[in-house]
C-alpha cells in the first residue's frame, strides 16, 4: 500500500529517526577509529558490509528463478561499474575525513544533486528555473564555504575536493542502483556491488597505504576483525550500512520519497553535531554556517523540483 493511501504508524517516525541518525553518524564514528590510514578504513567499512549482506544474497538468489538468474548475470558489468563508484565514492570521502573539517567533508560529499545539474548543463539537456535556482544557490553556497573555510582550523581546499569527488562517484552509483532497483531484489544488487567495492578499496590501500594482507590492527586490510576496532566497523557495518540504509528502504512505505529525501538533506547537520558531541569535531566558522545554509538550501530546492518532475511523469 502507498504512502498516500495507508496512515503512516507511530513506529515509521522511529525507523526514519533511528535510519538518519545511523547514516549521520558514520562520519564520527570512522573519526572515532584513529591512526589508521583511510582508504585501509573504507576497505575495512565495505568488507563488513559486504559480510552482513551475504546471507540475504544467498537467500534472494536461492528464491530466484530462471529468468530472474539469467538477467542478474547479465548485469555484472553494471553492477561492476556500481562498485568501481562505490569505491571511489568511500576512498575519497575517507581521505576528506583526514584533510579537512568533519562538517566541511559532509557537505561536499552530500552534494550530488547539485552534481547531477552541473551534468544536465554539461549535456545540454535542459533544467528547469526552479532546479537552475537551486544549483546555483547551492554552489554559492558551496563558495562561500570555500571561500570562509581558509581562515578555519583543520580546513583545507584539497579535502573539500575530494568530498566533492565522494559526491560525483555517488551519481554513478544512484544511476546504476535506479537502473537495477527497478527489477533487481535488494540484496542481489548490493552484496555485489558492495564486494566489488570492498575488494577494490583492499587492493586500493595495498599500493597506496602500504597495508599488509593480514589482521594487524594498525595497518593489516583485515585488522578490522581485531579486538581493537571489531566494534568500530561492526556499528559501522550494521548501524549506517544495514539500519540506515535498510530503514530508509521501509519506511517508504508509509512516507513520500520527497519527505524523505528532505529529511536526509539534514545529515551533514546532525553529522556535525555528532561529531561536535564525541569530541571529534569543531563547532564550524560563521562562513562555514552561511555557506553551508546556502547548500542545504539549494538541496533543497534542486530536490523538490526532482521529485515534482517525477510525480508529473
Amino acid at each position: 500500500m502507498s504512502a498516500d493511501t495507508e496512515a503512516t504508524p507511530a513506529f515509521a517516525w522511529v525507523i526514519l529517526a533511528v535510519a538518519l541518525f545511523a547514516v549521520s553518524s558514520a562520519g564520527a564514528v570512522f573519526e572515532l577509529i584513529e591512526e589508521i590510514a583511510p582508504v585501509t578504513k573504507a576497505a575495512w567499512r565495505l568488507q563488513a558490509t559486504a559480510v552482513v549482506l551475504l546471507p540475504g544474497f544467498l537467500w534472494q538468489y536461492a528464491r530466484a528463478d530462471g529468468e530472474m538468474r539469467q538477467r542478474f548475470s547479465g548485469s555484472a558489468s553494471v553492477l561492476a561499474a556500481s562498485g568501481v563508484c562505490l569505491a571511489v565514492h568511500f576512498g575519497s570521502w575517507l581521505m576528506s575525513l583526514e584533510l579537512t573539517t568533519l562538517t566541511h567533508s559532509l557537505l561536499f560529499v552530500t552534494a550530488h544533486p547539485l552534481v547531477i545539474i552541473a551534468g544536465l548543463w554539461l549535456l545540454r539537456r535542459p533544467a528547469s528555473q526552479t532546479q537552475t535556482a537551486g544549483a546555483l544557490v547551492g554552489f554559492a553556497g558551496a563558495g562561500a564555504v570555500i571561500l570562509g573555510g581558509g581562515a578555519e582550523a583543520g580546513v583545507s581546499l584539497w579535502g573539500d575536493f575530494l568530498a566533492f569527488v565522494g559526491a560525483v562517484a555517488v551519481v554513478g552509483y544512484l544511476a546504476a542502483g535506479r537502473a537495477l532497483r527497478a527489477w533487481m531484489p535488494l540484496f542481489l544488487y548490493a552484496f555485489p556491488v558492495t564486494l566489488v567495492a570492498a575488494v577494490l578499496l583492499t587492493m586500493w590501500a595495498v599500493v597506496q597505504e602500504g597495508a599488509s594482507l593480514g589482521f594487524g590492527e594498525m595497518s593489516g586490510v583485515f585488522g578490522w576483525l581485531g579486538a581493537a576496532w571489531f566494534g568500530y566497523v561492526a556499528y559501522l557495518a550494521l548501524g549506517p550500512g544495514l539500519v540506515g540504509h535498510t530503514g530508509i528502504n521501509a519506511v517508504l512505505r508509509w512516507l513520500p520519497p520527497l519527505f524523505i529525501s528532505m529529511v536526509l538533506i539534514m545529515e551533514p547537520v546532525i553529522g556535525s553535531l555528532i561529531g561536535w558531541m564525541l569530541g571529534v569535531d569543531v563547532i564550524p566558522g560563521a562562513w562555514t554556517l552561511l555557506g553551508g545554509a546556502g547548500m542545504i538550501a539549494g538541496l533543497i530546492l534542486v530536490t523538490l523540483e526532482k521529485h515534482s518532475e517525477q510525480e508529473t511523469v
